[in-house]
This record gives structure tokens, C-alpha cells and sequence, in this order.
């Protein structure tokens, strides 16, 4: 049976990974972006003419947040807005060379960490993490199913 503070120990568990994690990134890598910059242009780099409805859906934002982190990331030369063929009041947000190279090297760096992290943890906690993901995914899917129905 789980304990009464088992919600709250994994959130701050998974908080705080990803906390330490973006912060020596923003070390490594420059100019600095935010965290929901780094998300929307991964989204675009995986799903090239993707449109700003489906962004904020994916990222669980407002459009008009994303449409201000898209002509921030425009603004600084990461993404291209264009007129979506079907829909002329519709934009498809492309990525630039730049958008690519920031996030195969934010990924390369990120993994880097990540391998470091790893490393000073003894076999089975690894696999005990590795047994997880599956069960985070799911989670993540779970709450994602809840907010939608919501």
C-alpha cells in the first residue's frame, strides 16, 4: 500500500531531476532559452509544420502563449512561420538549421548529464529506473487522459 506522501516524494523526485538537469544545460548552452522555449522547439524539430492550435495543445498551453514563445523563437532566428497551404489563416511552424543544431546538441549535452548521473548509481537502482519508464508513461498518459476530460 502506498504511503500518504507517496504523491508527493515523486513530484518532487521528478521536479527536481528535471530542475538540476535544465540548469546545467542553461550552463552549457547559449543564449539561454526557457523551458517552454526548449519544449516548442523540440516539438517543431520532431514535428516539422506542426501549427500553433496543435502546439499548445501538445504542450498543454494557451495558444496566445505559444504564439508569443513562436515570434520569440522567430525573433531570434530558431523558427519560421508559414502560411499553412490548405488554411491561409492558419501558420505551420517550421524549424531553422539553427532550431536542429540547438536541439541535437541540447539532446547530445542533456545525455551526457544523464550517463554522468547514471553512472554514480549501482546496477540495480539503473534498472530499477530503466523498469519504470513504462510505468511513468503511463502516468503521464493517465494524467493526460484526465485533464483532457476535464
Amino acid at each position: 500500500m502506498e504511503s500518504e506522501t507517496f504523491p508527493d516524494e515523486l513530484i518532487d523526485a521528478l521536479i527536481g531531476v528535471q530542475r538540476r538537469l535544465r540548469r546545467r544545460l542553461r550552463r552549457q548552452i547559449a543564449p539561454q532559452l526557457r523551458g517552454a522555449e526548449v519544449e516548442l522547439l523540440r516539438l517543431v524539430v520532431t514535428q516539422p509544420g506542426t501549427g500553433i492550435s496543435d502546439a499548445a495543445k501538445d504542450l498543454h498551453l494557451a495558444g496566445n502563449s505559444v504564439s508569443t514563445l513562436v515570434n520569440q523563437l522567430s525573433r531570434q532566428g530558431y523558427l519560421v512561420r508559414e502560411t499553412h497551404p490548405a488554411d491561409r489563416r492558419a501558420a505551420r511552424l517550421m524549424p531553422t538549421v539553427a532550431a536542429e543544431d540547438r536541439i541535437a546538441e541540447w539532446r547530445k549535452r542533456r545525455g551526457e548529464l544523464l550517463r554522468t548521473g547514471l553512472a554514480g548509481l549501482d546496477e540495480s537502482d539503473r534498472e530499477a529506473l530503466s523498469a519504470a519508464i513504462p510505468v511513468l508513461r503511463k502516468l503521464a498518459d493517465n494524467l493526460h487522459e484526465e485533464a483532457e476530460e476535464s
